[in-house]
């Protein structure tokens, strides 16, 4: 693993920092930008629906940062979930009304592939377009995992992206399907077992 001094977030100037982070990390994201395409959308709207996201993971300490906030991973531990509601609120609010639908059955179809055990899930990971192709990404990932497979535990994540699932392949994750609801880009559900 890249040595690098990883840190888990714990106050909100943090917590800000880091989805500012994410918001830039995700400016070219297929799903994002299938759901904000315009740019003054994405911006206003995606950072709120970051938060609601990984409000669940920050309460739960399990946000970890590079130095500087060059990117970030939000885990849930097992047994922590995201909170539908904030989500779905964020969606009805900001979401193009044509495709609301979709966004919703592309959430709901992802849940389908979680393991029925106890698993760590990877809600969000991005770095700057600034630090990437440094081995940050994989740093953060390698991170997540060891706690991961200290405790034995599967993990699970979906990629809205095809680049980034070699780099997921290459720790363990392998795809489990591929959800497409309507207008929307292809996700990939991904499961790293236990080790």
């Amino acid at each position: 693993m890249k040595h690098l001094n990883i840190t888990t977030l714990n106050d909100d100037a943090e917590n800000s920092h880091a989805i500012a982070t994410l918001v830039l990390a995700f400016e070219m994201d297929p799903v994002a930008r299938w759901m904000y395409h315009a740019p003054d959308q994405y911006l206003l709207h995606i950072p709120r629906l970051f938060r609601a996201l990984g409000a669940g993971s920050f309460k739960a300490g399990a946000v970890h940062s590079l130095p500087d906030g060059a990117g970030v991973a939000m885990w849930f531990p097992p047994g922590v979930h995201v909170d539908s509601a904030p989500v779905e609120a964020v969606i009805a609010d900001s979401v193009a009304g044509d495709i609301q639908s979709e966004v919703r059955e592309v959430f709901e179809k992802t849940e389908h592939y979680r393991p029925p055990e106890p698993h760590w899930y990877l809600s969000l990971i991005g770095v700057e377009a600034l630090h990437r192709n440094k081995g940050y990404g994989a740093a953060l990932l390698e991170h997540g995992l060891y706690q991961c497979d200290r405790e034995g535990r599967p993990a699970y994540l979906w990629s809205s992206s095809m680049q980034n699932i070699s780099l997921y392949r290459r720790h363990g994750f392998e795809v489990v399907a591929e959800i497409q609801v309507g207008s929307s880009p292809p996700i990939f559900p991904m499961l790293r077992r236990r080790r």
